[in-house]
């Protein structure tokens, strides 16, 4: 039996999007993204992953948990 590995998430289980900024106030990803996430390649998820952080940010204190998802991110980009 084989296993895939796991596709690596932000995902918060926050869930809710701002309706401005069109980003979920958890993680920052767009509807979009959070729809195709699985269908993506690794490297066009790092992709995203990378802008994540300044989507947060702009989030401001709209953000659920800014510290937790920027540290969510940074572990998944490996930094």
């Amino acid at each position: 039996m084989s296993y895939s590995k796991p596709i690596k998430s932000p995902c918060l289980r926050v869930c809710a999007v701002d309706g401005r900024a069109n980003v979920c106030r958890g993680c920052g990803r767009s509807l979009k993204e959070i729809a195709g996430w699985g269908a993506m390649s690794d490297g066009e998820r790092d992709a995203v992953l990378s802008e994540l952080p300044a989507r947060i940010e702009s989030l401001g204190d709209k953000a659920s948990d800014r510290e937790e998802a920027l540290a969510k991110i940074a572990e998944l980009l490996g930094e």
